[in-house]
């Protein structure tokens, strides 16, 4: 199967430098260029590419101007390219609320020297979204951006602390931030544990990310930072491109940031927090794997259960990409399979 590939760059110099690394790719074939928001839209209708990469910010339309109508015209998956800037951080989780699939940051400086990681990295992702389902788009597409006043609010049954469960450890990656939104705006200002939250994300994205999530939740939400202690009705993002471990004992834990490893494929690694959770909570440990490709989060899980914890995933029907979720459930690790949109009322009843 050969994945069609529209490129849409107001650079000429990025469209050129793009389209040589996807067409050395013998599965890759680039099969036009746009270089705004409007003529995006017209060449997606034309086109009907498999994926389309889309720049941020553009001249006569922006990018995500530009995707809110592609999604209604083409079901291609959408890579958007963003530069590492708090500002195009935000630009780029809207863009994610409106339907794009996945991001992708982009540097002119490792494209002009042919970084390999960087090629890599490019022809990687292109053929992981050219192999999910139009299906799986579709639902994220219908995903707009989240407000809280469509959710009811659950209350909490235990609010003194002292439940079955001293942490609620989340993982996630490809399609992660939307569910992220969906999964904990329902939830109560006085959720009885902690939340930790390891979503595959580079530096600067995660602080957007807190603070965007802090904006629509009951909870509060931060960046975790060195030293932090743990406090119920308290979510913490790990921060991008380093690890979140922990130290303490149950009741009295804190979070431990470490910089990245090149042993460890992920930053921050879903594996690295549950099982260092894991270790500080044991049978206290309530765990959950959202959508995401690849397999992080198993080994994890397996030193969870081997402790007594508990482990849900979601279902492959509400997953944008069900790669992380269905690892996790072929290893044996799962103790229930749930749709996103049941995820927070079903927690409520078992917190």
């Amino acid at each position: 199967m050969t994945i069609k590939v529209l490129i849409v760059d107001d650079s000429q110099f990025f469209c050129r430098r793009v389209g040589a690394i996807l067409t050395s790719a013998h599965d890759i074939k680039v099969i036009g260029v746009a270089h705004n928001g409007k003529e995006a839209i017209e060449k997606a209708q034309e086109l009907k590419p498999d994926v389309i990469t889309l720049d941020v910010e553009m001249p006569v339309m922006d990018g995500v101007t530009a995707l809110k109508q592609i999604v209604k015209v083409c079901d291609a998956k959408v890579l958007m390219l963003s530069s590492l800037t708090y500002d195009n951080a935000k630009i780029t989780l809207d863009a994610l609320d409106a339907g794009a699939t996945d991001f992708l940051l982009k540097s002119y400086e490792s494209l002009a020297n042919d970084n390999d990681s960087l090629v890599t990295l490019l022809q990687s992702k292109i053929r992981e979204l050219g192999q999910i389902s139009g299906a799986s788009v579709i639902k994220q597409i219908t995903s707009r951006p989240i407000k809280p006043k469509i959710f009811p609010t659950y209350k909490a049954k235990n609010t003194s602390g002292n439940g079955i469960y001293n942490l609620l450890a989340i993982g996630a990656s490809t399609g992660g931030p939307v569910a992220l939104q969906k999964l904990l705006v329902p939830l109560p200002q006085n959720f009885p544990c902690p939340i930790t939250v390891t979503q595959h994300m580079p530096g600067t994205f995660t602080g957007a990310f807190a603070a965007r999530l802090n904006g629509i939740c009951k909870l509060s939400v931060y960046e975790a930072t060195d030293g932090m202690t743990l406090k119920p009705g308290h979510v913490y993002i790990a921060p991008g491109g380093k690890q979140m471990v922990f130290e303490g004992s149950t009741n009295n834990a804190r979070i431990r940031i470490r910089p990245a490893d090149s042993r460890v494929p992920f930053s921050p690694s879903v594996d690295l927090s549950f099982g260092s959770a894991s270790k500080i909570f044991g049978q206290k440990l309530f765990a959950l794997v959202l959508t995401g490709m690849g397999s992080d989060g198993t080994e994890g899980s397996k030193l969870i259960k081997a402790k007594g914890g508990k482990i849900w995933v979601q279902n492959e029907a509400s997953c944008v990409v069900y790669g992380m979720p269905m690892s996790v459930t072929r290893a044996g690790l799962s103790d229930r399979e749930l749709a996103l949109e049941n995820m927070a009322s079903e927690l409520m009843k078992e917190i």
